[in-house]
């Protein structure tokens, strides 16, 4: 049916397809049918989407994770009821923005971290604990989080963490001081570190 409204106003009128947009997105938001909101923003690391239930921020993605990619296993993990509503993640941008420029140390927007399960959680949890322009090692992070031998699963919650930036997992590097790997590529990761200790 939304298709069908927008097919009958011409081609060329955007200021009418804005303003049916923006009707169409205050009736969800009013009628509850709204579950994952989302916008991208521009960033010193290429294009980020965000996306956030009403319990908080579910989602940072990297344009290498592929966006629409990303937007398809929302709707299937948490609801087909996903649209773009770019107001309701001006918090999450505004304090980015703030972060990029050097302004912001550490987060306050609510996060939802339904997208990860136990020990995986866990991790997320400990990796708020370290300081900006600080880093830590998988294997001190496994320690903190209670699983000192579990090194690798340390590994695979920082590379499926679904809010990165906002949940650190930039500042875990390898013992031996290297990077490692990072869910918006070696660059951005390189990139977020190198802003953190210049800031």
């Amino acid at each position: 049916m939304t298709a069908d409204l927008f097919a009958a106003l011409p081609a060329d009128d955007e200021a009418a397809q804005d303003r049916l947009r923006a009707r169409l997105l205050a009736a969800a938001e009013r009628d509850g049918l709204l579950d994952v909101a989302y916008r991208t923003v521009d960033s010193p690391v290429g294009p980020l989407l965000l996306a956030a239930t009403g319990a908080g921020l579910v989602r940072v993605a990297f344009s290498v994770e592929d966006h629409g990619s990303v937007l398809a296993e929302l709707a299937a993990a948490i609801s087909p009821r996903v649209l773009a509503a770019p107001a309701r993640l001006d918090a999450v941008s505004r304090e980015l923005d703030e972060y990029f420029s050097g302004r912001r140390r550490t987060f306050d927007v609510a996060v939802d971290l339904r997208l990860a399960k136990g020990f995986r959680r866990e991790v997320l949890r400990r990796l708020g604990e370290i300081p900006y322009g600080s880093t830590r090692s998988y294997s001190e992070v496994a320690a903190a989080a209670g699983s000192p031998q579990a090194v690798r699963a340390v590994g695979t919650a920082c590379a499926r963490n679904p809010v990165p930036l906002v949940v650190p997992c930039h500042r875990v590097v390898r013992s031996d001081g290297s990077s490692g790997r990072y869910r918006g590529g070696e660059e951005a990761k390189l990139a977020l570190l190198a802003l953190e200790t210049t800031a």
